[in-house]
């Protein structure tokens, strides 16, 4: 049984956004990040506490986690809370809800192949709750539209919807560490005509690798997303821009241009990893050689800096309050708050250009505040 599955529930906002995007990254390397690798732990640490909460043994030991901080610590106790709290009110509506924790879910009626893991999902009379545990903090991830969560919910109706009554389906993602607990919910019979209609017919297209390949925000976490022309073809229609003049371009082009320069700069930074990693493994480019990069002045050793200093007479320690991600570090999120709570501030943060779409609120600016006085 393969460990992933080809069209898997947590890379279907991909496949499904690019379906021939599943066969072409099937047989490329996969890239290891310690930030996956974080994420790893906290998703082990979860599981532990969770099970223990509810009189399970935990398959996982601290000792076992790598990665284990208080940061870690805090963000598991908050989902474990959060699940708890879940399944507690579970039981206020229906006498026998089942916790699931880490499950198989199959959903292969709708996707060839298709399985997944949830993290928790809680199966009652009426509402089937899925919760998903992001432990990262780079992307905010919104539960609504979520086409993982839906694979996951499909998995659990098609194994217990003979079980349990399920009427609706309440999909939650829990990311703790940006304070998102983002839900989304949706009627039983919605999601299924959803899965018929374009679930299963996107799925074969991205199981027989076809359809046309679609550059877009979705490329982030494609493994060929450094080599792909569509990609690639998608970012240089920047190119048709007169940059040498950026004010001849109009209000209109800039607004068109704006929603792609993300896209656009992270799309650089990846072919030249891509290119920088070829290049060391011996590929040639032409135009372009490999030199020793700016190089940092480092200590041999700390500790026998620090007894010559003193030896000369000379204090070599510098004292500093930790900052504020360090510090909550050392005393854990709980305990910062209560003994340092009271003597935290959050100035304004810089002005910063996003799409419409962002869920902050839009600053007043001058312009805004000449307007009222005209008004």
């Amino acid at each position: 049984m393969p460990k992933h599955a080809l069209l898997s529930a947590s890379s279907a906002h991909r496949w499904m956004a690019c379906p021939p995007s599943a066969r072409m990254c099937e047989d490329a390397e996969e890239q290891h990040s310690e930030y996956a690798a974080q994420g790893t732990d906290a998703h082990s640490l979860c599981e532990m506490k969770l099970r223990q909460a509810i009189g399970q043994r935990a398959k996982v030991d601290v000792s076992d986690l790598t990665y284990y901080d208080m940061a870690m610590e805090d963000a598991a106790e908050e989902y474990r809370d959060f699940i708890v709290g879940k399944f507690e009110a579970a039981k206020q509506e229906c006498r026998d809800p089942l916790l699931l924790i880490e499950e198989r879910l199959d959903f292969s009626r709708w996707v060839p192949e298709g399985f997944g893991t949830g993290d928790a999902v809680i199966l009652a009379d009426k509402v089937l709750y899925v919760i998903d545990f992001k432990y990262g903090t780079g992307v905010r991830v919104e539960a609504e539209g979520n086409p993982q969560m839906r694979c996951y919910a499909l998995g659990a109706l098609d194994a217990f919807d003979g079980i349990y009554d399920i009427e609706s389906v309440e999909m939650t993602i829990f990311q703790p560490r940006l304070g998102n607990v983002s839900t989304s919910f949706m009627a039983k019979d919605d999601l299924l005509k959803w899965s018929d209609e374009v679930l299963a017919p996107t799925a074969k297209l991205a199981f027989d690798g076809k359809c046309e390949f679609k550059a877009g925000g979705h490329c982030r976490f494609c493994r060929v997303k450094a080599t792909c022309r569509a990609r690639a073809e998608h970012s240089m229609e920047l190119a048709r821009y007169d940059f040498a003049e950026p004010a001849t371009l109009s209000d209109e082009e800039i607004a068109e241009i704006l929603p792609r320069i993300d896209e656009l700069t992270a799309w650089a930074a990846d072919v030249k990893d891509f290119a920088l990693a070829q290049a060391l493994a011996g590929v040639h480019y032409d135009g372009f050689k490999l030199v020793e990069g700016r190089s940092i002045r480092k200590y041999v050793s700390e500790e026998a800096v620090a007894d010559a200093v003193s030896a000369a007479g000379y204090d070599p320690y510098e004292q500093k309050v930790l900052g504020i991600t360090a510090m909550t570090s050392l005393l854990g999120k709980r305990k910062f708050e209560e003994i340092l709570g009271d003597l935290v501030h959050k100035p304004p943060g810089k002005p910063v250009l996003v799409p419409e779409t962002d869920r902050r609120p839009a600053m007043n600016t001058a312009a805004d505040d000449f307007n009222g006085i005209n008004d």
